[in-house]
């Protein structure tokens, strides 16, 4: 038995996926501008720790409900150091478009995961109604203002794009728009006040300050009555206010996810298409597709060119790509390549516009090879020659040599 090929005495140990995200973590942590993110999330850490045992000596459903707020807070940040890793990354040969497409995944997770703590809420609320238990309002004041100081302050001191993008790109939640309707009323008696109600508010502060009223009203209702059940009915409030606010973000970044066309390019595009069929030389622009990879950037212009009469054009605006175009390639490399005779002992292999010639001896294939060219010229292709490789021994198809 006869064994060929390169023996490796040393192979270098292949690290494992937390090895790698480690090394990952260490990329992003010697950034300084990271270091405030790492500071804020430590902080949350214990916020929540100190919120959940509050929730738990106090019986509160609704602070439950407050506190997840508090745990989205710190998805959000995990959400701004992903971001920062992005902007650090390079495309690569096996991402040529980047990672651009990760921080669009982390806040579609966030805000289902957010929608899904508040779905357990409401379950739990459900339950409440049927024996509604005792509140004890010890810790319930002074839990609400500390997630509310918390969660505002983690807004207004970092700055979080992925976020700050879906929350003005999205449609606007039924809270927005109530509370947009009653700023209006107000900055009409107050036109001062339009600068910070309107257009509309940042749902996230909206949504705390919201919640934080609700646990107040429950606070009182408790210590004057004793009416435990309004403790479950503000849960079912914050709830439904956090769904609400989460829904519109995570549609837009699923749709983002679905590489389904932005809705705010579609009349642009629907423009463009129109001026394009009417050049010279298109009969028809069927099966368009236009798609963002990230949020605020449309698909890789740069991939995307064209020649006409000897000059190259490249679209810098809007990029297009065609979904049936490489199958229409293929098809047409099929049919001009099979008016070209090949020898008897040469293989012509071919995948879309990549051809690769096998033959048997040295001489044979540049023969072939050299009849294929003018064959290709002759009928108006045209070779690219830093892809053209005359080696006889290897040759690199498809990425395999």
């Amino acid at each position: 038995m006869h064994f060929t090929g390169t023996i490796h005495l040393f192979r270098k140990p292949q690290r494992s996926f937390f090895g790698k995200l480690l090394q990952e973590f260490r990329l992003v942590a010697a950034d300084r501008r990271s270091w405030k993110i790492l500071l804020f999330g430590a902080i949350n850490l214990v916020c929540t720790g100190f919120l959940l045992m509050w929730c738990s000596s106090t019986n509160s459903i609704a602070l439950t409900a407050y506190t997840y707020l508090t745990i989205f807070d710190l998805f959000s940040l995990m959400t701004c150091l992903i971001n920062y890793w992005v902007m650090m990354r390079k495309p690569s040969p096996v991402y040529s478009f980047g990672f651009e497409r990760l921080e669009v995944l982390a806040v579609f997770a966030s805000t289902v995961l957010a929608q899904l703590g508040a779905l357990l809420i409401l379950k739990e609320s459900a339950e409440r109604f049927l024996e509604q238990p005792e509140i004890h309002t010890g810790r319930l004041l002074v839990g609400t203002f500390v997630a509310l100081s918390f969660n505002l302050f983690t807004m207004l001191s970092i700055r979080n794009k992925p976020f700050a993008y879906v929350s003005e790109a999205a449609s606007t939640s039924w809270l927005q728009e109530h509370v947009a309707d009653l700023s209006r009323s107000v900055c009409g008696i107050i036109p001062g006040l339009s600068s910070i109600f309107l257009p509309r508010m940042n749902p996230f502060i909206l949504i705390d300050l919201a919640g934080a009223f609700a646990l107040c009203i429950t606070y009182m209702l408790i210590e004057i009555n004793n009416y435990f059940a309004v403790d479950t009915a503000s849960a079912i409030a914050i709830s439904l206010m956090t769904f609400g606010t989460m829904y519109p973000m995570s549609v837009y970044s699923g749709k983002v996810l679905l590489q389904t066309t932005p809705p705010h390019v579609i009349g642009q595009l629907d423009k463009l298409i129109r001026e394009v069929s009417t050049l010279d030389g298109v009969l028809e622009v069927r099966n368009e597709h236009f798609w963002t990879l990230g949020f605020g950037s449309l698909d890789h212009q740069k991939q995307f060119a064209v020649s006409w009469r000897g000059q190259h054009y490249t679209f810098t605006y809007l990029p297009q790509g065609h979904i049936n175009s490489p199958a229409l390639c293929h098809n047409l490399v099929f049919r001009e390549l099979n008016c070209f005779s090949l020898s008897k002992d040469v293989t012509l292999v071919y995948y879309t516009d990549d051809i690769v010639l096998i033959g048997p001896s040295k001489e044979e294939v540049p023969v072939t090879l050299d009849l294929l060219v003018k064959h290709l010229h002759a009928i108006g292709w045209e070779i690219n020659p830093t892809k053209f490789q005359a080696s006889p021994t290897s040759v690199t198809f498809l990425g395999v040599q």
